[in-house]
C-alpha cells in the first residue's frame, strides 16, 4: 500500500486545453518518470463517457500531437491512471459525485493530495471555485489542496479584485497557482539565466548603457475561431496585461537574492509598481491601437466593433536603474511574422574617432533575445570592413537552441508548469498582487480604447507590421523597431 496519492482533477476535461496541452503534457511527464508513483488524473465534463471512452478520446489526441513515437505500451501504462466523471460545473450534485469518486480512488492511501485545474471558460471560474468549497473538496483533511487558474484572471481591475476575494474565501494564496504558459517556456526562463549568470551583461543592464528596450510578440494568424471571445477581450487583455508585462518584469527587475518563489515574485511586483501610471489622455499619447483589415468580417465579430487586434505602447519605469529609458511593447494578430523577441538597444559610443563622412555615426550595439520561433541570442557589434580607411559594419554573434541542444528534449511549457504545481513550486506562477498591479497599468488604456469619444483604432493591412503610426510612436524618441530573422528552429520530441 502506498503511503500517499496525488490526483489531478481537470474541470473541463474534454475541452481544447485539456486535449491539446494538459493530457499530452502529463503523458510526457509520466514517460519521463517525472510524476509521483501513485498519481492519477480525474477529468470532469458534461459529455457522456465511460473511463475507457475517455481514454480512447485522449489517445487519439496524443497520437495526433506526438506522432508514431507515442507508443502503445507507454500509453497503456498512462491510461490506467485516467478516470472520468460526468458533471456540470454549475451543479453542486456533480461535485458531490466527483468527491465520491475521488474518495473511492483514495481508499488505500491515508494521505491524499489533490490539484484542481480549471480548464474552463473564465466566466465559469467563480461557480467552479464555489462548488469546490460547498462540496468540501478544498478542505485539507487528508493532504494538500491546490487550484490552477488559467488567464485571464478577471476582465478588468474591478472583476479581478472580485475574483481574487472569492478565490481567497476558499483557498489561501499559497494554494492558488495562476498560470501564464509563457513563463513555462524554456527560452523565457533563459532570460534570468542570461542576465544573472553572465557577469559581462549585468553591469550594462541599466540607464547608463541601455538606450531603449523593445518587446514584441506578434502572430501571423488572425483571430479565427476565437473571434467571439476575442471581440469581448481585445489585444490589451489578451496579450498586454499578461504576456508582455510578464516579459517586461523579467527584463527589468532587480536581481533577486535567490531563486526562491518569494524573492523572484517580490522583485517582479516591485518592477510593475515602478511603471509610470497614465491617465486616459496619457494612455492615448503613449500607445497606438490597430485593427487588421478583414476583422469585421470574422464570424462572431460585431459589425461596428472597435476592438483592437494590435497594440504598441511606450512605458517608462521610474526607478534608479531604468529612469528615462523607454520600454516599447508591440503585439498583434495577422502580422507579417510570428515572432516573440526582446531587443536591447545600447547607447551609441559618445565620440566617433574614426575618419569618415561628416555626421557619420556608429551603429548601436543590439542584443536580441529571441523566444520564438528562432530561439536563441543574437548580439550585433561593429567590426572594421576590409580595405583602406576605418569603415565599419555590423556583424553577429549567435546562439541557437536548435543547434546547441539538438540531442535533448525541450519540454513544452505546460509540462514544466504542471510538474511545478504538483511539487508546490510557485516560482513561475503569478501572485495576486502582480495580477492587480498589471490591471492598474493597462486600465487607462482599456478605458481610452473603449471610449467612443476618444481616439479611433487604426486599420492596418493583414500581413503587415501594424499601423504606420506605431513607427511614429518610436520616432518621437529617435528610435525605430528593430528586427532580426533566423531560419533555425528548436523542436520537441514525443515520448520515446
Amino acid at each position: 500500500m502506498q503511503n500517499s496519492s496525488t490526483i489531478l482533477v481537470i474541470l473541463g476535461a474534454t475541452g481544447d486545453l485539456a486535449r491539446r496541452k494538459l493530457l499530452p503534457g502529463l503523458f510526457q511527464l509520466v514517460c519521463q518518470g517525472r510524476l509521483p508513483t501513485n498519481f492519477q488524473v480525474v477529468g470532469m465534463a458534461r459529455s457522456q463517457y465511460s473511463d475507457d471512452q475517455y481514454r480512447e478520446l485522449m489517445w487519439q489526441e496524443v497520437q495526433e500531437l506526438s506522432g508514431p513515437a507515442a507508443r502503445n505500451k507507454d500509453w497503456n501504462a498512462f491510461a490506467r491512471r485516467l478516470h472520468y466523471v460526468r458533471g456540470n460545473l454549475q451543479d453542486l450534485e456533480s461535485f458531490m459525485g466527483l468527491r465520491a469518486r475521488l474518495e473511492d480512488l483514495e481508499t488505500q492511501t491515508p494521505s491524499a493530495h489533490r490539484l484542481f485545474y480549471l480548464a474552463v471558460a473564465p466566466d465559469l471560474f467563480p461557480v467552479a471555485v464555489e462548488n469546490l468549497r460547498y462540496a468540501g473538496l478544498a478542505v485539507e483533511d487528508t493532504g494538500w489542496r491546490r487550484v490552477v487558474i488559467e488567464k485571464p484572471f478577471g476582465h478588468d481591475l474591478n472583476s479581478a479584485e472580485q475574483l481574487d476575494r472569492l478565490v481567497h474565501q476558499v483557498f489561501r494564496e499559497e494554494q492558488v497557482y495562476r498560470i501564464d504558459h509563457y513563463l513555462g517556456k524554456e527560452t523565457v526562463q533563459n532570460l534570468m539565466v542570461f542576465r544573472f549568470a553572465n557577469a559581462i551583461f549585468e553591469p550594462l543592464w541599466n540607464r547608463n548603457y541601455v538606450d531603449n528596450v523593445q518587446i514584441s510578440a506578434t502572430e501571423e494568424v488572425s483571430v479565427g475561431d476565437r473571434a467571439g471571445y476575442y471581440d469581448q477581450s481585445g489585444v490589451i487583455r489578451d496579450m498586454v496585461q499578461n504576456h508582455l508585462l510578464q516579459l517586461l518584469t523579467l527584463v527589468a527587475m532587480e536581481p533577486p537574492s535567490s531563486m526562491d518563489a518569494d524573492s523572484l515574485r517580490n522583485n517582479k511586483v516591485e518592477t510593475l509598481r515602478a511603471i509610470r501610471r497614465w491617465d486616459m489622455a496619457q494612455a492615448a499619447q503613449n500607445s497606438v491601437l490597430g485593427q487588421y483589415q478583414g476583422y469585421l468580417d470574422e464570424t462572431g465579430v460585431a459589425p461596428d466593433s472597435r476592438t483592437a487586434t494590435f497594440a504598441a505602447l511606450r512605458l517608462y519605469i521610474d526607478n534608479w536603474r531604468w529612469q528615462g529609458v523607454p520600454f516599447y511593447l508591440r503585439t498583434g494578430k495577422s502580422m507579417q511574422e510570428k515572432v516573440t523577441q526582446i531587443a536591447i538597444q545600447f547607447r551609441q559610443p559618445p565620440h566617433l574617432m574614426f575618419a569618415g563622412a561628416t555626421g557619420a555615426r556608429l551603429n548601436s550595439n543590439l542584443l536580441f533575445l529571441r523566444l520564438q520561433p528562432d530561439e536563441g541570442v543574437h548580439l550585433k557589434f561593429e567590426v572594421k570592413a576590409p580595405g583602406q580607411g576605418m569603415t565599419t559594419r555590423s556583424e553577429d554573434l549567435e546562439f541557437h537552441y536548435g543547434s546547441a541542444f539538438k540531442d535533448q528534449i525541450i519540454p513544452e511549457a505546460y509540462e514544466r508548469l504542471l510538474q511545478d504545481a504538483l511539487e508546490g513550486d510557485t516560482s513561475l506562477f503569478i501572485r495576486n498582487d502582480h495580477i492587480l498591479e498589471a490591471w492598474r497599468i493597462v486600465e487607462p488604456l482599456i478605458k481610452e480604447s473603449e471610449d467612443a469619444a476618444a481616439g479611433s483604432v487604426q486599420p492596418y493591412d493583414a500581413g503587415s507590421w501594424g499601423p504606420e503610426a506605431s513607427k511614429g510612436l518610436l520616432a518621437r524618441n529617435g528610435h525605430m523597431w528593430q528586427e532580426t530573422t533566423g531560419s533555425q528552429r528548436v523542436g520537441t520530441r514525443p515520448c520515446i
